[in-house]
């Protein structure tokens, strides 16, 4: 049984990496400050980092993620409700992630655990339901928002007083001015390229940074800057995410602590080096235009909130800060597109019921096959 549920965990932490992973380095593969392979090596990274340092900085998680308080305790501590949540959660996931939607591991999770606790017919305490999962989770998507549409104005504003200025560019090439029939020699010497100069949004440009501060060209300074808060979002994120998956390891005898945190965060990262193609696309490129700036801000936001809750054991979701700063960012400089914030807020209202239906059917089967 230990195995079989380390496989089931360790297919919930490969979902959790698969959709969770590049959401700490979406700016930079956003803003054009790094490739895609470059970003998510970063953050695979970052994110083992974080993981690894939850052993000694998240006790309070490991043991809010276990169900202990929530559900009845001599349910909790059986080993195929451990395996059903697991299962409900990480279908529930994947799912999400196939269609490139960034959701929440956390609602995944609190859902699989209700759900498996109603199909099991355990007593669900209400009380720690709202003080300890959905006040934090509710709370700090609302937080993030502000957070950002306040900081990046006061940020913005040091950059231009230090002396650092943004530029615009020009695109010049070549610019196709018909399709014609191949072999049509007539219609091919009407239809030739032409050298275009075009100003404007070109998917291919990016905002600039001219002038120095103390010597230092503002460009670099922000690139080093971004590249650093990302690290600091995917490290956050290891550190909050992977004490929550690997407590469901913890009703084992013979799992340790320390050897359930670094078996989860190894099939994190494995999953986002996998799998994290399609939400990485959607967080970097759909939700809004960003710059250098505009993502360090995010980042930074992101990152100080996901540590700070981390430490004091609250069980925020890192998919929802992180969103909540792009939405923010989105206000601020007026390119947020609404229509996929929209259908991102849709998908995290039914996380939470489908992870209940999905660990509500996984029990239902245990109990048919096993009684």
């Amino acid at each position: 049984m230990i195995i079989v549920l380390a496989i089931i965990v360790a297919f919930l932490a490969y979902a959790n990496g698969a959709n969770d992973n590049f959401k700490g380095v979406a700016t930079l593969f956003g803003s054009g400050t790094a490739s895609f392979k470059r970003a998510i090596g970063w953050a695979t990274i970052c994110t083992l980092a974080g993981s690894v340092c939850a052993v000694s900085l998240t006790g309070t998680l490991l043991k809010t993620f276990s169900g202990k308080g929530l559900i009845e305790e001599a349910l909790v501590v059986k080993p195929e409700f451990a395996a059903c949540v697991a299962v409900g959660a990480g279908l529930t996931v994947l799912i999400a992630t196939r269609f490139g939607v960034p959701i929440s591991t956390t609602h995944g999770l609190l859902g699989a655990l209700l759900g498996t606790g109603f199909a099991a017919g355990s007593v669900i305490d209400s009380s720690q339901l709202l003080t300890s999962f959905a006040a934090p989770l509710l709370f700090s998507p609302l937080l993030a928002i502000v957070a950002t549409t306040l900081v990046y104005p006061v940020l913005r504003t040091l950059r231009l007083r230090l002396g650092g200025n943004s530029q615009s560019c020009l695109c010049i090439g070549t610019q196709v001015l018909e399709v014609v029939p191949a072999c049509d020699a007539v219609h091919m010497n009407a239809a030739q390229e032409r050298i275009a100069v075009v100003h404007g949004q070109a998917a291919t440009c990016r905002t600039a940074y001219s002038g120095a501060v103390l010597g230092i060209e503002v460009e670099k300074s922000l690139n080093s800057l971004h590249f650093l808060s990302a690290g600091a979002v995917s490290f956050a994120r290891g550190l909050n995410d992977t004490p929550k998956i690997a407590a469901l390891l913890l009703i084992m005898p013979h799992i340790t602590p320390s050897l359930a945190l670094l078996l989860v965060g190894g099939a994190i990262a494995v999953g986002g080096l996998i799998s994290g193609r399609r939400v990485a696309e959607t967080m970097s490129h759909k939700i809004t235009q960003m710059n250098h700036g505009q993502g360090f801000t995010a980042n930074l936001v992101t990152a100080l909130i996901v540590i700070g809750a981390s430490r004091i054991g609250m069980p925020v979701s890192t998919t929802h800060v992180s969103c909540g700063t792009l939405f923010g960012i989105g206000a601020v400089n007026g390119t947020a597109r609404w229509r996929i914030i929209l259908s991102i807020f849709g998908a995290w209202l039914v996380t939470l019921p489908i992870g209940a239906v999905m660990g509500a059917i996984s029990w239902s089967v245990v109990r048919l096959f096993y009684g």
